[in-house]
């Protein structure tokens, strides 16, 4: 079988994720990378092209697919000089920071019959599929409610020198706010797993600890198109150590039973009145520079890259879709148009 071809525009953590990824498979093949201040040094490591800008890399013949994991505010360009190359795509979360741009990039795609995918790479946790077959399975019946945090500490990144990089585009205006780029994984799960949308947003937000143009702690209350209830926290400042086990955080109550799921831990159901544990997470090490290219969280990045390479050849793979990827903005950009004007938002 003839592997897909991959080039890789951004150097950064997630640039090199995906390059390890491509390089893992039997079915994919990591040809060049672009852009930021370590390409040559990837380039260097898995022996690959480095090409000058995102354009000489797409226009390559010797390249099918493009993985786009630069900063937020330069995926649309990006995407976009793909799509005119005839190349197919997958997009780091967010897909891009407005709807009208996921609009634009999904028609891109769709009018050259080309594969557009969003790196939501949380569907491929066994957890996190776990909880979905338990949903849809029917075995905690309408689930009615679901509690979420995403909470760290983003001074402990910056300080630790094994990740590299400026961390610039955190506070880049251009990069909206911390939420658009924490909050998509949350959307994207909810509404995989209830096959349901965001119906309307109540929200509050802040920016606290730094000094940053940007949100960076929101808290909101969002409601499905199927019922359910959700609340979200989300702040990248919570001060070290943090709270334990809410670095990414779920509870689901059902009318016959509650998950309470830490993708990064234990994922515990509850039916009949006994709390069990169903699946505890390996160590990911995401927060870890020294362990964050192992398997446990790199089989993730793997399973996508393969789904992605699925759709391509016309076996729908199971990775988010661009229309997956504008949920995830819309539903972002709906909690701080709340928070702006305190009004609830209808999506």
């Amino acid at each position: 079988m003839t592997q897909i071809r991959i080039g890789v525009t951004g150097s950064g953590f997630m640039g090199r994720t995906h390059v390890d990824a491509a390089a893992r498979l039997d079915d994919t093949q990591i040809v060049a990378v672009t852009g930021g201040s370590r390409a040559e040094r990837l380039a260097a490591d898995y022996h690959i092209d480095i090409e000058p800008t995102v354009e000489s890399l797409a226009g390559r013949d010797d390249i099918d697919a493009v993985v786009i994991a630069t900063p937020h505010y330069l995926h649309l360009e990006e995407a976009l000089a793909a799509a005119q190359a005839g190349k197919h795509a997958l997009v780091e979360k967010p897909l891009a920071t407005s709807v009208a741009d996921c609009d634009r990039m999904i028609k891109a795609f769709a009018s050259r019959g080309l594969v557009l995918s969003v790196g939501y790479h949380q569907r491929f946790r066994d957890s996190n599929l776990q909880t979905r077959e338990l949903i849809q399975s029917g075995a905690f019946g309408p689930v009615r409610c679901i509690q979420m945090s995403a909470l760290f500490d983003i001074e402990v990144m910056r300080k630790e020198s094994s990740f590299g990089g400026t961390w610039n585009w955190w506070t880049d205006p251009r990069s909206i706010a911390h939420l658009i780029n924490s909050g998509p994984h949350n959307i994207d799960l909810c509404r995989w797993w209830l096959d349901s949308e965001v119906a309307s947003i109540a929200a509050h937000s802040g920016t606290y600890r730094e000094e940053n143009p940007n949100e960076n702690t929101t808290m909101a209350l969002l409601s499905f198109e199927d019922g359910t209830m959700a609340t979200f926290w989300s702040s990248s400042v919570v001060p070290s150590p943090g709270f334990t086990g809410e670095a990414f955080r779920f509870r689901l109550m059902g009318d016959a039973g509650i998950i309470d799921l830490d993708p990064y831990g234990k994922l515990l159901i509850s039916r009949g009145g006994v709390l069990e544990t169903a699946y505890e997470q390996p160590p990911v090490g995401h927060d870890d520079a020294n362990a964050a290219f192992g398997m446990n969280r790199m089989q993730a990045y793997c399973d996508q890259m393969q789904a992605f390479a699925d759709s391509i050849r016309g076996n729908a793979g199971g990775e988010g879709t661009g229309l997956d990827g504008r949920a995830g903005v819309a539903a972002v950009l709906g909690m701080l148009e709340s928070a702006q004007t305190h009004r609830i938002i209808t999506l």
